[in-house]
């Protein structure tokens, strides 16, 4: 233990030494260690020898005055920097992130020229040698120079650093620049003129020493990264112009050089130039996106496609142009006031379209002040002219006659009208009416007249079908006739007599059948032509049958008479006639006088009383009396 002792006396010095070495070096031999990842700035408290004070205006020390100084301490061991006169800060070294920019902004240095925001770039190793900063007459202020993404040591005693997010334009979008530095803007001018060399305004000081001017500029930055500084730039990201196919896009530019007219001496009513000169463009933009300024150029879409307006309440087009038009009421020369819906199409040639926009300034203008008053005056002169009744009478000829004039009128203004269409037409409720009586009573009478021809025709046709119905009986007829004629040849061959009688028979029964089939057909086509002529008809055939049977009678009787002979024939015909009337040849009763003298009608009427009561008598023997006369006489049976 004892020996333990010297051993401890002689280690406690050491450690103490140890632990303190970096004391003992700092205070003793002014040893400063700055880390890699830092830089030390520098404080100077006093000054032993030199220039003791800073110059009038100065924050930073460059010459070894007492204060903060310019030149830091890169990492590594430095001696002589003693803590009773240089107090040491480690800072940390200034990174700059990818996407961000590095704006710089100086705490010290020479004084801004006049007119100007930002410094000069001055060489300071990108403001990491803060002492070429000063001694290169860096400005104080805000710098045009910047930092991009990496690490910097920068001494913050003399430089401010504020990061900002790079300028990204997006796809389908234009940049619009507004520069805060540079040369004032031309009297008259609304935007500064395109300057070279700038790298879309990358690079402030080239902008600026170019003759770059400040405030709204005519170029634009396209979509893309860009290292702009926010203290020089503005950029404000809009919209290409977009033409739809069918249409085109008339300029009004109002920057550039004063440009001739193109338009011609007959056009006055505003200046028509070349591309890129101030005025209305002659070339318009075609369908596509372009990267237009907004700003400094008006882009006024033209439809080059058929466009419809319509003048009615009801109606309004996608393009909207007609969203203020209305039906046009109209007053005829009778006194009526009548509502129509007019439809008027027209279409402006793709190198018209600049004259029509310098004339008017755009489209709704043209319709309000051309289009509307030239139609809806154009139909009330019209409608003046005539009566409602010959207005809509005569509407295909008023939309023709409109769209001549219309056409005319539209074509002074360099613009084509395709066509003129009258719509709706309105009328008054009570001429309506009127109207549309008057029309029923012509259709019915149409009607009517339809209905009486098809009729006369349905009776033609019956007529013609009766008759084709009756063909094959008339040909039957026919058949039959000869065949009858042969047959009575035959037989009048065989016997002349009865071949005669029959021959005479039957051509008399085949006139007969002829002439009956004949008056039937004549009938029945009569009753197909007119139900009317019927009864006349009926009657003629009747007649002629009746005519054609008593010719035929006659000629057998004519024919009976010479084979028999007149007086017999006579016999022969009265007893057939008593015959076919059902009276007997031999009376049951015969009633005559002695002598031929005697009371016939008394004796009749007793023979006849006997007679009941012999019929009676013989009716209960069941015999039959066939008749007794009054002389007692029996009557001969048919059997004796």
């Amino acid at each position: 233990m004892n020996d333990l002792i010297p051993i401890l006396w002689w280690a406690v010095p050491v450690v103490v030494v140890l632990l303190m070495y970096k004391f003992v070096l700092r205070v003793f031999f002014g040893m400063v260690i700055v880390p890699d990842d830092r830089i030390g700035l520098v404080v100077k408290k006093y000054a032993l020898s030199g220039a003791k004070r800073l110059p009038d205006g100065r924050i930073i020390a460059i010459n070894g005055e007492a204060g903060m100084q310019a030149k830091a301490l890169a990492p590594g061991l430095y001696w002589g920097m003693f803590p009773w006169q240089y107090a040491i800060t480690m800072a940390p070294f200034t990174i700059i992130e990818q996407g961000n920019l590095g704006l710089v902004k100086a705490k010290d240095g020479a004084g801004m020229d006049t007119g100007r925001v930002l410094g000069k770039p001055v060489e300071s190793d990108k403001f990491q040698d803060a002492v070429k900063f000063l001694d290169n007459n860096g400005q104080k202020g805000p710098q045009a120079a910047f930092l991009t993404p990496g690490s910097y040591r920068i001494n913050t005693f003399l430089f401010d650093i504020e990061m900002v997010p790079i300028t990204q334009i997006h796809e389908n979008k234009v940049g619009i620049i507004t520069t805060l530095d540079g040369e004032p803007l031309d009297k008259g001018e609304i935007a500064g003129v395109s300057v070279p060399g700038h790298k879309n305004f990358q690079d402030p000081m080239a902008f600026i020493n170019a003759g770059g001017m400040k405030g709204l500029q005519e170029d634009v930055i396209l979509a893309g990264t860009y290292y702009l500084n926010p203290w020089f730039v503005i950029v404000e990201q809009v919209d290409m112009i977009y033409i739809p196919i069918g249409y085109v896009g008339v300029v009004n530019s109002f920057v550039g050089p004063e440009g001739k007219d193109t338009s011609g001496e007959g056009f006055k009513h505003g200046n028509i130039v070349k591309r890129n000169e101030k005025g209305v463009w002659d070339q318009p933009l075609d369908p596509g996106k372009h990267p237009v300024n907004i700003y400094t150029h008006a882009v006024e879409v033209v439809p080059t496609t058929n466009i419809v307006l319509n003048w009615a309440d009801s109606r309004t087009e996608a393009h909207e142009l007609d969203k203020n038009l209305c039906t046009i009421t109209v007053r005829s020369s009778d006194g009526f006031t009548f509502n129509l819906d007019v439809s008027q199409i027209i279409h402006i040639p793709r190198n018209e379209a600049p004259k029509v926009i310098a004339r008017f300034g755009n489209m709704k203008n043209l319709v309000s002040q051309v289009l509307e008053p030239t139609i809806a005056n154009y139909f009330r002169n019209s409608a003046q002219k005539s009566d409602v009744i010959e207005f809509l009478a005569n509407r295909i000829q008023r939309q023709d006659d409109a769209k001549q004039h219309i056409s005319k009128v539209l074509d002074d203004y360099n613009v084509v009208g395709v066509d003129t269409l009258i719509g709706d037409i309105v009328p008054p409720a009570a001429l309506m009416k009127t109207l549309t009586d008057r029309k029923i009573a012509e259709q019915e009478k149409v009607t009517y007249e339809i209905q009486r021809n098809a009729q006369i025709e349905r009776k033609e046709f019956e007529s013609a079908k009766a008759g084709a119905d009756m063909q094959p009986e008339v040909v039957k007829s026919t058949r039959q006739v000869e065949i009858n004629t042969q047959m009575a040849a035959s037989k009048v061959a065989a016997s002349r007599g009865e071949a005669q009688a029959k021959t005479i028979n039957a051509t008399a029964d085949a006139e007969v059948r002829i002439t009956i089939a004949k008056a039937d057909a004549e009938a029945k086509t009569v009753n197909a032509k007119a139900d009317a002529n019927a009864t006349e008809v009926n009657g003629n055939a009747e007649a002629s049958k009746i005519k054609a049977i008593g010719l035929a009678e006659a000629e057998v009787t004519k024919q009976k008479t010479m084979a028999m002979g007149t007086e017999q024939y006579a016999i022969v015909r009265v007893a057939e006639a008593l015959a076919s009337n059902g009276i007997k040849l031999v009376p049951d009763i015969l009633v005559s006088g002695k002598d031929g003298g005697g009371n016939g009608m008394i004796d009749a009427l007793i023979g006849n009383e006997m007679l009941k009561k012999l019929q009676k008598a013989n009716e209960a023997a069941g015999e039959k009396v066939s008749g007794a006369n009054v002389s007692g006489e029996k009557k001969p049976s048919a059997g004796e």
